[in-house]
């Protein structure tokens, strides 16, 4: 397996890991909407290869820029990886790659929802912790933060996702 950032041609196989991961969910065009906004890292951008020939995309995650009240954050998120593949250590690469990524940029703390028992291996933490409050009230069992070496004292306030989370 080889972790690589996404490069234009990277889109359709992307879309294909996505919807294999998620069927029909919001989540395919949610990666389209972030790759045209202004949120987009396209450093924070991974995709996992099944191998060194770039012929298989089996997974893709992607951080995107985000706020928490003024204070510039990042949002995790999608985290896909193809049904085949998943068990087999493609999304612990990828959030290892790009938790890494994220910290070499200097930024401060990675927000996501998603399982907590999935994203504690990872040093998510519920974000209400930090009194970091989700867009969702209803969302807050299940929305998580992450601090990063250069984070200091975690902002806390109301998180807010790139525009296009607002679309789904």
């Amino acid at each position: 397996m080889l972790i690589r950032r996404e490069k234009p041609s990277d889109a359709t196989p992307i879309a294909a890991v996505t919807r294999a991961a998620f069927g029909d969910g919001p989540e395919v065009p949610l990666i389209g909407w972030l790759r045209e906004d202004e949120g987009w890292i396209p450093e924070l951008s991974f995709v996992a290869e099944k191998d060194v020939t770039g012929e298989d995309v089996i997974g893709h995650v992607v951080c995107t820029r985000a706020y928490i009240g003024d204070v510039p954050a990042l949002g995790l998120g999608p985290l896909s990886v193809h049904p085949d593949h998943q068990r087999s250590g493609v999304g612990k690469a990828l959030m290892h790659t790009v938790i890494g990524a994220a910290d070499a940029l200097g930024e401060r703390v990675v927000v996501l929802l998603g399982s907590p028992k999935y994203y504690c291996r990872y040093g998510f933490v519920l974000a209400e912790e930090f009194g970091i409050t989700p867009p969702v009230a209803e969302w807050a069992p299940h929305f998580q933060a992450r601090p990063l070496s250069t984070c200091g004292e975690v902002p806390s306030g109301a998180f807010r996702y790139s525009e296009p989370f607002n679309r789904i």
